[in-house]
């Protein structure tokens, strides 16, 4: 058993780490002279944008208000029909509901358990006007497909980015794809803030001004709103602890790499479903996912688990669509999705963890499956 439990994911691993750099940006912050947006807002929206390939960002409160935002700016509203999956967190589909349109979900694919791009075009209807692509777990879902689907159908593609600071598809950082891309940093993220905070990634100057105006009462000018907006601005604080954890983003990620390697190695003569990477593809790992036999089975390896002071999560229990707020939202069928919600546990994976931290974790489930044989 690990000395301290073992975290699914542990934000303040990644503070200690950087603390000396961290520390050092919010004093810069707090010595002024901006405290709403400012110098250190605008740098981290060039250096992120930089970093995915994308020609604007805009930092707004959190990935939530991205989504929700880069909707609006795109001109989607009340009639229109979003597709997206229902096999995500809750957000995704709260983001389409606060922009006034309709959500509509699909289910994923298996192996990777993003959106299945055959599901999308069956629920394509004359009211549909946008997909929302949830890269989850930090794999990047079919873009040449879902690309090809919305020029088709005359469609808007938005990214959900949320679980994928770094992932690649065919050489290209996620969020540089779409009409636009959602990022949030909340805590746990693969780029996380102390708080609140996300943006949206665009290459089109259009949606950029119209997604800057929105985050702020629809001002270009102070006191003057030129529409109707939100007041949703990303802290210069987080701002600025983001610009000092975006600098080690490349060495994170490849971190995060080699402890799923590990894990791979490991766990691959158990009954297990282990994580694939698509060809082209460069999965992040947000998260480390895992599919047992069936829901019996997940439950008692968690708990045995939790036994050994190790904490894995569920990511996640329960779909969307069968949640009591989304009840009568229109989907299509959903057997991956709903077989996911049964059987998928997240194991510990964060960058600070050691080695022997991911050796412990797979000794673990071995130990499990061993007293079951």
């Amino acid at each position: 058993m690990p000395s301290t439990p073992l975290l699914t994911s542990d934000p303040r691993a990644g503070y200690l780490a950087l603390r000396t750099e961290i520390d050092a940006a919010i004093r810069e912050v707090l010595e002024g002279p901006a405290y709403i947006l400012g110098e250190a807002v605008s740098r981290f929206e060039a250096g992120f944008a930089a970093f995915n390939g994308a020609r604007f960002g805009i930092g707004v409160n959190n990935g939530t208000d991205a989504l929700h935002l880069a909707l609006r700016a795109l001109g989607l509203g009340a009639g229109d029909e979003v597709i997206t999956v229902s096999h995500t967190a809750v957000a995704t589909v709260a983001a389409i509901d606060m922009a006034g349109a309709t959500p509509v979900l699909a289910d994923v694919d298996p192996r990777t358990r993003t959106i299945d791009p055959k599901a999308v075009e069956a629920l394509i209807t004359p009211r549909t006007k946008a997909v929302i692509a949830v890269h989850l777990y930090g794999h990047p879902a079919d873009l040449e497909a879902l690309q090809s689907i919305c020029a088709k159908h005359g469609l808007r593609l938005i990214e959900d980015c949320a679980q994928a600071h770094a992932a690649e598809w065919n050489g290209r950082k996620v969020g540089s794809f779409g009409h636009a891309s959602a990022f949030s940093f909340y805590p746990t993220k693969n780029l996380g803030a102390i708080g609140d905070a996300g943006m949206v990634l665009t290459n089109d100057q259009h949606v950029a001004d119209r997604v800057r105006l929105l985050r702020q009462y629809g001002w270009r000018a102070p006191q003057h709103s030129e529409l109707r907006g939100w007041n949703s601005r990303l802290d210069p604080l987080q701002a600025a602890i983001l610009s000092v954890k975006l600098k080690h983003l490349d060495a994170h990620t490849l971190r995060r790499r080699e402890l799923a390697q590990r894990y791979l190695d490991q766990l691959a003569d158990l009954p297990l479903v282990l994580p694939v990477v698509s060809h082209g593809c460069a999965h992040a790992y947000h998260l480390f996912v895992v599919e047992a036999a069936d829901q019996a089975t997940r439950d008692a390896l968690r708990a045995h688990l939790l036994r050994a002071g190790i904490h894995a999560g569920i990511h996640y229990p329960e779909p969307v669509h069968a949640q009591p707020a989304y009840l009568g939202v229109t989907h299509g069928p959903m057997p991956v999705s709903e077989r996911l919600a049964r059987t998928v546990l997240s194991l510990p994976l964060y960058p600070e963890m050691t080695d022997a931290d991911a050796d412990g974790v797979a000794s673990s489930v071995h130990e499990f499956y061993s007293a079951r044989s």
